[in-house]
């Protein structure tokens, strides 16, 4: 895995302090359904892992892990 941005979408809203300490350096959105899109850059595969059990960890469902190519238009990204 080489550095890239990815698009963690988790079902419900997230804490402050999470998105203060834990996810700096990511944008963090809710959408409509309630769902949070976490997008920001992931360096390699042991971030990701580290994310997705940190969300397992304090039982926050991940619903889906998207990787976001450059130029894609994505509704959740901000660019």
């Amino acid at each position: 895995m080489h550095d890239q941005t990815v698009e963690i979408v988790v079902g419900g809203p997230l804490s402050h302090d999470l998105v203060v300490t834990a996810l700096e350096g990511f944008t963090v959105t809710v959408d409509d359904q309630g769902r949070t899109h976490v997008v920001g850059p992931v360096p390699d595969q042991a971030r990701l892992i580290g994310l997705l059990a940190m969300f397992d960890g304090l039982h926050i469902a991940v619903i889906s892990v998207n990787p976001i190519e450059d130029g894609d238009s994505h509704p959740h990204r901000v660019t």
